[in-house]
């Protein structure tokens, strides 16, 4: 089953093109890269599939609701942590955890419940009432990633979530991915890391406003005759 469907998703800035009829789609429960250089398009794509820019043309649905009338629906099943941590340094990680499913409408019984799983998933059981700026940055963003499924989201996209943070880090983060995809949730997930491609179950490759590459890892190595994700992605933003 499809949880994403975007068919010639198009935006436009005046007589400038930023993401030009891109069509793919989202499966439930899969780990989903998106690719592209920097201009490439794929910042103002994300923008628009979590509802916050509008498109210029064709049809997308995210979570089962349409992109362009029901972005507020769409909200409310997704969860979105962006490139820039997105927590309160100045709050506690309870309070943090408390705020947000406050924002998200959870039941105080529910943010009870919530806090404990996240405290425990994220081992910051003994910090629960430290200030998140106090905490190292891989400690920030698995919690991050962890308070934006606190309202049990359909879709999780993660922009670039583990850029500046030790490769031991990184590979306990992406346990965390592979275990929210396992209880079927999908990830989106953008990354400027090539070893992280390989990672993903598919991945879609973007230059120029235009989806270049699309397919798993393995199948886009063979097509490229590359070795690695990072050979193909040369090849293609060259």
């Amino acid at each position: 089953m499809n949880v994403i469907t975007a068919t010639n998703l198009t935006k436009t800035f005046g007589n400038f093109t930023a993401v030009d009829a891109i069509s793919f789609a989202v499966k439930r429960g899969e780990v989903f890269g998106f690719l592209g250089a920097n201009g490439a398009g794929k910042t103002t794509a994300i923008k628009m599939l979590i509802g916050l820019s509008k498109p210029s043309g064709g049809s997308t649905t995210v979570a089962g609701f349409d992109l362009t009338t029901q972005s507020e629906k769409i909200k409310e099943r997704i969860g979105y942590m962006s490139q820039k941590f997105s927590l309160y340094e100045d709050l506690s990680v309870r309070q943090n955890i408390n705020f947000y499913g406050g924002v998200y409408g959870l039941s105080r019984k529910t943010i009870r419940s919530q806090t404990a799983r996240i405290l425990d998933e994220v081992e910051l059981q003994a910090n629960a009432n430290d200030k998140v700026g106090s905490l190292p940055l891989g400690w920030k963003q698995r919690l991050s990633f962890a308070v934006a499924s606190v309202h049990d989201p359909d879709i999780v996209f993660l922009d670039e979530p583990t850029g500046g943070v030790d490769p031991a880090t990184r590979r306990q983060f992406w346990e965390m991915i592979y275990a929210a995809a396992a209880g079927g949730r999908t990830i989106f997930v953008t990354t400027h890391y090539m070893d992280e491609a390989e990672y993903c179950d598919r991945i879609s490759i973007m230059v120029a406003g235009k989806i270049a590459a699309l397919g798993t890892p393995g199948e886009l190595k063979q097509q490229y005759q590359a070795n690695s994700m990072g050979e193909v992605f040369l090849r293609l933003v060259r």
